[in-house]
């Protein structure tokens, strides 16, 4: 008698150990932890359009785009304050991208935005001010908002910010998911969103229905923490990376001393964050821990500061994450 139908897994094993015999003639395999499998993760690939100095500023966004379409790229995200031509006429981007074979990820917030979300007296207009960016991404056919936050708090943040951020964070996220789409909180060096234990903080305050993660590899790293712990922890919570590499010497968490704000990243010679495969952040494992949860969500290649040319940097990336990661571009 017939039995059950193999899942779609069962399947994978079995070919699998067919398979096995002529791995194993061939000389050691890199573990699974060390090298991507045939993915079970959903992923989207993403470029962002903001490289300095090629990229950077709303008067260089559609250079940005003729290079990233060149390359092979898809999807855009970039800055609010880069597309005031477009704020009133959201249509006329899609279309102005769609000619160039691009779509919109999503738009980051940004001057002019309130970003005080950790001050109860500015709520009302920070909610307000961020729901006019969704439904402007929205007309765009974009499935999450993903936000910085503003510069960090003279000391540091105390457990009665935490609160207040996350009050606005969870109200925020509520109407956003009303509306159709998710909403990720993006941890960046020198901001009010920084550190392990902002992190930490904020994930617990916070409503894990409306309020996710954007794990950016490069400054979760140079902010001392590990892109892949980091996976292991809040894997179903984050719904974008942010690809960069850092150093080889800082991978696990950068240990060196404080960086001040304008400090590093002004030249090709003092950069901290570099094109994918500068060996310090160990993206085939992130990848493996994505494909064993089935993850669904962003891979936007990112670097704020390009040593050669932004366009150079992005297919540097591009031809790790097609080669190495093995995955679409």
């Amino acid at each position: 008698m017939m039995g059950p139908p193999m899942t779609r897994r069962e399947l994978l094993l079995t070919a699998s150990s067919a398979l096995l015999p002529a791995a194993c003639a061939s000389g050691p395999q890199p573990s699974p932890e060390q090298a991507p499998s045939a993915s079970a993760a959903d992923i989207t690939v993403g470029i962002t359009s903001n490289t300095r100095p090629d990229w950077s500023g709303g008067e260089n966004f559609l250079l940005s785009l003729d290079a990233c379409a060149a390359l092979g790229y898809h999807w855009i995200e970039t800055f609010y304050g880069y597309l005031e031509p477009w704020w009133d006429e959201p249509q006329k981007l899609v279309d102005l991208l769609a000619e160039k074979g691009l779509k919109m990820e999503t738009v980051s917030n940004s001057g002019p935005l309130n970003m005080r979300f950790q001050d109860p007296a500015a709520r009302d207009e920070v909610i307000a001010d961020h729901l006019r960016l969704v439904d402007f991404i929205r007309a765009m056919g974009c499935d999450h908002l993903k936000i910085n936050c503003g510069a960090p708090n003279p000391g540091g943040n105390t457990e009665e910010i935490y609160r207040e951020q996350a009050k606005t964070f969870d109200e925020l996220g509520k109407r956003i998911s009303d509306k159709g789409l998710r909403f990720g909180i993006h941890a960046h060096l020198w901001s009010q969103f920084e550190t392990p234990r902002d992190v930490e903080r904020i994930l617990e305050l916070t409503d894990p229905r409306h309020v996710w993660f954007v794990l950016d590899t490069g400054h979760v790293t140079m902010a001392g923490m590990d892109s892949l712990e980091l996976t292991r922890r809040y894997g179903p919570r984050i719904i974008e990376y942010h690809l960069k590499d850092v150093a080889p010497k800082d991978k696990g968490g950068y240990k060196g001393p404080p960086m001040a704000s304008g400090s590093v990243n002004n030249t090709a010679d003092d950069r901290i964050f570099f094109e994918l495969g500068e060996g310090g952040v160990d993206f085939p494992a992130i990848l493996a821990h994505l494909n064993e949860i089935a993850w669904k969500g962003w891979f936007t290649v990112e670097l704020d500061r390009t040593g050669s040319t932004a366009k150079q940097s992005a297919a540097t990336s591009k031809k790790y994450i097609e080669e190495v990661l093995g995955l679409t571009v």
